[in-house]
């Protein structure tokens, strides 16, 4: 016998888990379906165990920046008390059953399995079903992806879920895809001691990021001894005694371990869209600027296309919720989504690249600035690689997009996300009064540069 209730969210991630909290909250009678872990991939795989690596790594690197602190710098420390701890302290914060219980405890009915729509507003999950009253939440979320290299789908190759259980760190590390994942993973394994490579089929890193981002962290990596290689067409994989080999149009690489970071795919097969005429095969489910995707469904999060952040699925959360509950709020806008690459230096962004800018037809002005010459660059000496950039709309007088490649660049762009978002006349940013000596006052050298 069908159980009725007002909502059924299916999947659930960050997104997905505020969203049935937040409805549960509010009085309506929600059911959750989750088959794999509550919070979804973000706190026990991406997010915040990934971070806490980052972390530690950076504190090595630091250390050896100081002449005699740390040592010598090519004695590798022992990785395993730092996997020991990392993976501690995110059990200690995110616990399936922990948050599955907090869930629970807001009046939320969890079902376990995998759920599947077989009708408008039912949801079957195993011998359960589920009639919603109101509609249906997609939060399903997206899974690592491997390309159609010949040979790879046979090696035990590690994604980003792997290698944040890693217990001890490979001599040698092969990274196939050069976005914030291998990106992020190599500098953090190189800083531990492992002999990393990057092979990136594009012509550089961090492809969806402005070029002077690339060209920065390519420096950067390679002075730390990274071997990067980029434009470079992978033909095969192979896994034996001698260890991964990725076999490459002018030769061959091999190291011990493999980490393959080449994007991620939708988690919609299998869902039983035809049942409210969407389609499974589709790269992303389109809706509209309340989060609707069809009569009484939503969609949030990663299977919106929308940008594959924690931070994306929250918001897109909050507006699937207004509109369920009827409540009144700004619709959905992506004009200021803000991104941040954890490596070192961290390379944030906000709105459109230059070139996006270019592509709209809009008349701009660009302005840059680096750190190294701000007055916080000098004194930060090493490490102060990077810079601001700025690109505005010309006729309108606003930045539409704006980059903040530095120590903290992620802590920086968020004053340029707020001049994004809320579209600041820069004339207004020129007027601002900049804490000195900051990272974040070359911004006010970047807004003179508009006029050079």
């Amino acid at each position: 016998m069908a159980q009725e209730v007002d909502v059924v969210v299916i999947g659930l991630g960050p997104g997905g888990e505020h969203l049935a909290g937040t409805l549960a909250e509010a009085g309506l009678a929600v059911a959750a379906v989750e088959s794999r872990l509550v919070g979804g991939e973000c706190p026990y795989y991406a997010c915040v165990p990934t971070k806490m690596m980052v972390r530690a790594a950076g504190l090595l690197a630091e250390a050896r920046r100081i002449p005699g602190m740390a040592g010598d710098a090519s004695v590798r420390p022992d990785w395993a008390p730092v996997a020991d701890r990392i993976r501690a302290e995110a059990t200690d914060s995110w616990d399936d059953k922990v948050a599955a219980d907090r869930l629970t405890g807001k009046g939320v009915v969890l079902a376990r399995g995998h759920g599947t729509i077989t009708a408008p507003r039912e949801v079957t999950v195993g011998e359960r079903v589920f009639r919603a009253r109101r509609g249906i939440v997609l939060s399903t979320g997206t899974a690592p992806a491997a390309p159609p290299v010949d040979g790879l789908a046979d090696v035990p190759f590690w994604t980003n879920r792997e290698i944040v259980r890693a217990t001890e760190v490979p001599d040698s590390l092969l990274v196939l895809g050069g976005g914030v994942v291998g990106a992020e993973m190599a500098q953090v394994f190189a800083r531990f001691g492992s002999r990393v490579t990057i092979v990136e089929a594009a012509d550089r890193l961090l492809l969806n990021e402005e070029p002077e981002s690339s060209e920065l962290v390519r420096d950067v990596f390679r002075n730390e001894g990274l071997d990067v290689r980029t434009g470079v067409k992978v033909t095969g994989a192979s896994h034996g005694d001698g260890g991964f080999t990725l076999r490459l149009g002018d030769g061959s690489v091999t190291a011990d371990r493999l980490l393959v970071a080449t994007g991620r795919r939708p988690n919609l097969r299998d869902l039983g869209l035809d049942a409210v005429g969407l389609d499974e095969n589709a790269r992303a489910i389109d809706t509209d600027e309340r989060m609707r995707a069809a009569d009484g469904v939503w969609a949030i999060g990663d299977i919106t296309g929308k940008g594959a952040f924690t931070h994306m699925s929250m918001y897109q959360a909050n507006i699937a919720a207004r509109d369920i509950l009827g409540e009144s709020g700004p619709p959905a806008r992506y004009h200021a989504v803000p991104r941040v690459t954890f490596t070192d230096p961290e390379i944030a962004s906000v709105g459109l690249t230059e070139a996006q800018a270019r592509d709209r037809n809009l008349t701009i002005r660009t302005g840059k600035a680096p750190i190294p010459e701000s007055a916080r660059g000098w004194i930060h000496k090493v490490g102060n690689e990077g810079f601001i950039k700025l690109v505005e709309d010309a006729e309108r007088g606003t930045i539409v997009g704006a980059t903040a490649a530095a120590p903290g660049g992620g802590e920086i762009i968020s004053a340029l996300a707020l001049a994004v978002h809320a579209e600041i006349p820069t004339r207004t940013l020129r007027e601002m009064i900049y804490a000195y000596p900051t990272f974040h006052r070359t911004l006010e050298t970047a807004l003179a540069a508009l006029d050079s």
